[in-house]
């Protein structure tokens, strides 16, 4: 995370100075050694009250306080917290139960001390976020104490709201961490946040069949696996029966908006049968995107129809000439996306041995069907007919007279 003022060096000159550029870069340090101090100082509040979170829910748990205590015990502990502290929010009762709630969403399961492993390991070598914490707080890695499962580092990047809609919404604990890291990596709001898990992102993303693990670098190629869902739903979409490529596209593009919605974040639309000349000849993409951060292009292909070997040599040629043709030196290598309305897993694998362009297939659902209403003539339209009707009519009998 790095301000873009910070690189602009705004110098106040006093007088007896020799302002050179070894003073600049100085400055520019000590600025960005600030900035940095601040992030670790909000983060580092916020992890404290997580953790206060946390152990209150543990204690809350480990006590068995309603059978020790009563049933309103919970009630209670939040009438006595919020006397003695009456300008801090969150003792309300129903804050409480929530942490009672976290604690034993992941404590009382045995398989989250690995699951929270894995996934510190893999932000804190990819995104180097859990460094921003410093030693003190990257000291207090996950570990057990006999029974009792210590406040992770990684949950501190998460703010308690979103914590809250998490476990509300997760029907596991691989659900919840996957919010959670997505939410370190991307800096959600709770809002975007409240989309991802809308769009039950962590049963979609990252399903599409790829060979991305072989033709991509691993980190773009993890990243590049986890934007593409197994399946879109393009619910938006109303196209008559038997419609065509064409229509579908036309229809996607006047719903670019909700199609980039569906497609995830970081998407960027370039063009609808963008055209590249090639050998003389016009060659045309469905559809071309820029994704931010893959840093590269991806080329779409949509095909009403399942999924058929030579689909996948189409499109192997449309990613090699984008990269040919389009593809910048700070560009990473140019993406392919077939959509199509369904698949067979085997024929997508064989049709992808022998190519080395990165791309991945995946289907969609949900298109709907006009209602014959829809062809048929309004009242107004049934009217007019009827009056020219009796018009030519009434002229056949004024003639045949």
């Amino acid at each position: 995370m790095t301000d873009n003022n910070l690189n602009k060096p705004r110098v106040v000159k006093t007088h007896d100075v020799n302002l050179n550029k070894e003073y600049t870069d100085w400055i520019l340090d000590l600025k960005q050694r600030y900035y940095n101090s601040q992030i670790k100082a909000a983060v580092k509040v916020n992890s404290e009250q997580l953790l206060f979170n946390w152990q209150l829910g543990r204690d809350l748990v480990i006590k068995k306080a309603e059978e020790k205590w009563g049933a309103g015990i919970v009630e209670q502990v939040s009438l006595d917290l919020q006397a003695a502290f009456p300008n801090v929010k969150g003792f309300s009762a129903r804050n409480l139960w929530f942490m009672k709630q976290w604690y034993s969403f992941y404590a009382l399961n045995d398989s989250t001390k690995d699951l929270i492993e894995s996934i510190e390991k893999y932000i804190d070598t990819g995104s180097s976020k859990l460094n921003q914490l410093g030693s003190e707080i990257a000291d207090t890695k996950l570990n057990q104490l006999g029974s009792e499962l210590e406040f992770p580092a990684v949950f501190a990047f998460v703010p308690w709201k979103h914590h809250v809609l998490i476990i509300q919404k997760s029907k596991s604990v691989e659900e919840a961490l996957f919010y959670v890291k997505r939410t370190v990596e991307r800096g959600l709001s709770r809002n975007a946040l409240d989309d991802c898990i809308r769009a039950n992102l962590y049963h979609t993303s990252g399903e599409a069949l790829t060979n991305f693990e072989e033709k991509l670098p691993n980190v773009q190629g993890k990243l590049a696996q986890e934007m593409l869902k197994s399946n879109y739903d393009l619910g938006f979409v109303t196209l008559p029966e038997g419609y065509d490529e064409t229509a579908l596209e036309d229809v996607i593009e006047k719903q670019m908006t909700r199609f980039l919605l569906e497609l995830g974040e970081g998407w960027a639309f370039i063009g609808r049968q963008k055209e590249l000349i090639i050998s003389g000849k016009t060659r045309k993409l469905d559809l071309l995107f820029y994704h931010i951060y893959l840093r590269c292009y991806v080329v779409i292909e949509l095909k009403v129809t399942s999924f058929e070997p030579e689909h996948a040599g189409k499109l192997n040629f449309y990613v090699n000439a984008v990269n040919e043709f389009l593809r910048r030196e700070s560009d990473n290598p140019t993406i392919g996306l077939l959509i199509c309305k369904d698949m067979d897993k085997t024929e997508v694998q064989l049709a992808f041995q022998g190519i080395t362009t990165p791309m991945g297939v995946a289907t969609y659902e949900n298109v709907k069907i006009q209602e014959i209403q829809g062809y048929l003539p309004t009242a107004e339209q049934i009217q007019q007919q009827i009056e020219i009707a009796e018009e030519e009519y009434k002229q056949i009998q004024k003639e045949g007279k």
